[in-house]
């Protein structure tokens, strides 16, 4: 296992959608097994592939709150949100956007399909953090980022804080 860089925003491979996954076994495996390791280490309850350059269509969650709970990994490769029902505000942060967190709107209740690590379908029906944690790591799979969701002003600010940010670290 390792730890993978996560890309910052400007980054321009964050708005590269992810290529569905056809093939599975040990690298997959592997590929889930960094992606839990930087995720945590970040730390973060979400990760998606193409934020560490990986552009396929993969992602990971655990919204176990706290130490003392036990791990809820869940992987969810080609996924697919069949339905959205209600909305609900929600204060986000993201691993490519770090030190902003903004409150975006989305649904309050989604269903998604997909895939395992192993290539085994199923389907979730998901509320709270949960469908939150969702529907943000699916719009990192089609190149849109938390910034997309947010008004031109606040988008301006957030775009300027993180574009100095960049020039900083380079």
């Amino acid at each position: 296992m390792a730890i993978r860089t996560i890309l910052h925003y400007p980054d321009k491979r964050l708005r590269e959608p992810g290529k569905p996954v056809t093939e599975f076994g040990p690298e997959l495996e592997t590929l889930v097994e960094d992606m839990a390791e930087t995720m945590y280490a970040a730390p973060g309850v979400g990760l998606a592939a193409t934020q560490i350059g990986e552009p396929i269509r993969m992602f990971i969650i655990d919204v176990a709150q706290g130490e003392d709970d036990p791990s809820e990994l869940r992987v969810f490769v080609n996924p697919e949100i069949t339905t959205l029902d209600g909305a609900q505000a929600w204060e986000e942060g993201c691993l490519s956007f770090p030190g902003i967190h903004e409150e975006i709107e989305r649904a309050e209740r989604v269903t998604v399909r997909a895939q395992n690590e192993k290539g085994e379908p199923f389907e979730l029906e998901a509320d709270g953090l949960l469908a939150v944690a969702i529907q943000h790591e699916n719009d990192h799979l089609d190149g849109k980022l938390m910034i997309d969701h947010l008004g031109l002003i606040r988008r301006r600010l957030v775009h300027r804080s993180m574009s100095k940010r960049s020039s900083a670290a380079e």
